[in-house]
């Protein structure tokens, strides 16, 4: 090897390690500070805007909440930890489970699936806003007479859809209640209650 390859070569080796430490020293510093990276100022590189937040009027179960949301804040979680109704679910969290269902203007929606901004001045209902006071409301007690639910984890879900379901006239057979109430599963295996308890309901015609 001649004397200029043994130059290049550890040139190149010499560039190669410089990249690696700099990067490495990159790499620590990241995970120092928790994975956020931050610019020094007078960089020249302007700083990330903080995120976008709006005012939005919830009409909840009769009452109007205001809250401050981020415009990425699912209508889910600003029922559950900026409202503090928490009879809403969180399931999969992604639309297929209906644990997180609510009824907004009377039809059921799946709350992790649409944004809070996008609901402000609407009138949304959850499970705390069906009883009136202590008397509760026909599918509830439809569910608790027919036991129509096992862990709980999903009967609120259940139990507004069941309503949409019934005041949209699709009770009119087992077969018909299990095709509509199909957006919302349960995972212990309790459907044939659940239909009862719709049918049952539905006897009564809910309002």
């Amino acid at each position: 090897m001649s004397d200029t390859d043994e130059h290049d070569h550890s040139a190149d080796e010499h560039s190669r390690r410089s990249v690696l430490k700099a990067g490495a020293v990159g790499a620590v510093a990241v995970a120092a500070s928790g994975g956020i990276t931050t610019v020094a100022a007078g960089a020249g590189t302007a700083l990330p805007s903080p995120a976008s937040t709006a005012d939005v009027t919830l009409r909840v179960n009769g009452v109007e909440r205001h809250v401050t949301v981020e415009s990425r804040v699912t209508l889910l979680d600003a029922l559950r930890e900026r409202v503090g109704l928490t009879g809403t679910k969180k399931g999969c969290d992604r639309g297929e489970c209906g644990a997180c269902t609510v009824l907004i203007d009377g039809q059921r929606v799946k709350s992790c699936m649409t944004l809070a901004v996008m609901e402000d001045g609407r009138e949304i209902t959850t499970i705390e806003g069906l009883a009136r006071g202590d008397e509760l409301h026909p599918v509830q007690e439809a569910f608790i007479r027919r036991d129509a639910f096992q862990c709980g984890f999903c009967t609120s879900g259940q139990i507004m859809s069941a309503v949409a379901c019934i005041r949209e006239g699709h009770a009119g057979s087992d077969t018909e209640v299990r095709e509509w109430m199909s957006g919302n599963l349960c995972r212990c295996g309790c459907y044939p209650n659940i239909v009862d308890a719709v049918r049952d309901a539905a006897k009564g015609q809910v309002k």
